[in-house]
């Protein structure tokens, strides 16, 4: 691929373990969606190149878990040199996302004791980056298309709408997931007109700020959960649940 650099292995493992580790930390994970904002081309979880062609193995982790954190509704990621050729400009400052490319090359050599050639297949590691479509300009519109979708028929509701707001939680609406995140300390939500319906939309938010509670700073639960996924996440997700 012309569009690849070489980078040490160890780098490139390094870079997407943190990476998803970091996101997961964060407590960025998908939810049971009952609204609708994802891309025409798909959900973030299944990450497209630019040709409609899937993404494979860990690519489709690491670029789930960047657009989760940067809330992308788009599920398509384009190189640099690409974006230019189809009449796009990354944004300036845009910080992409790390792919890698596994695949083996074909090497005959000479037995130096017999003069017999074999050939050997040497497996290689390349790692080059990507940027989310939606931190790009100027490409053609099916890129940004939005998929479909029946609008929330019902209108806010005004005591819930006063109730959480006199929580004072820190809640922000963008992307199509939902999730609180401990480190930031923010309830992240998608828009309200994206819901089914406007129960469905408290319902969601209600859950989440029930995580919300468990910060240091309100009731510092914790259940002894030291990290995403233990017996402590499990506990936790059963106190919103309840």
């Amino acid at each position: 691929m012309s569009d690849t650099n070489e980078t040490p292995r160890q780098d490139v493992y390094s870079r997407i373990t943190n990476q998803i580790i970091e996101a997961l930390e964060q407590g960025v994970k998908p939810w049971t969606q009952p609204w609708s904002a994802a891309h025409a081309a798909g959900h973030v979880s299944r990450p497209l190149r630019h040709n409609g062609q899937p993404y494979a193995g860990i690519n489709v982790l690491t670029l789930w878990a960047s657009a989760m954190t940067a809330h992308y509704a788009a599920p398509i990621w384009i190189t640099f040199k690409q974006a230019i050729e189809l009449g796009g400009r990354v944004r300036k400052g845009e910080k992409g996302s790390p792919v890698v490319y596994a695949d083996t090359m074909r090497r005959t050599e000479t037995d130096e004791a017999t003069g017999d050639e074999a050939e050997r297949f040497i497996p290689f590691l390349k790692a080059y980056t990507v940027f989310n479509v939606e931190q790009v300009d100027g490409l053609p519109a099916h890129f940004y298309a939005r998929a479909e979708s029946v609008r929330n028929p019902d209108e806010r509701i005004a005591h819930a709408e006063a109730f959480f707001a006199s929580t004072r939680a820190d809640i922000r609406h963008g992307g199509d997931c939902a999730y609180y995140s401990p480190a930031l300390d923010v309830i992240q939500m998608p828009a309200f007109e994206a819901f089914r319906d406007a129960q469905a939309y408290y319902a969601t938010l209600a859950h989440e700020a029930t995580h919300w509670t468990r910060h240091a700073t309100r009731l510092d639960r914790d259940f002894g959960r030291k990290r995403f996924g233990d017996d402590g996440y499990a506990r936790e997700e059963l106190v919103a649940l309840s």
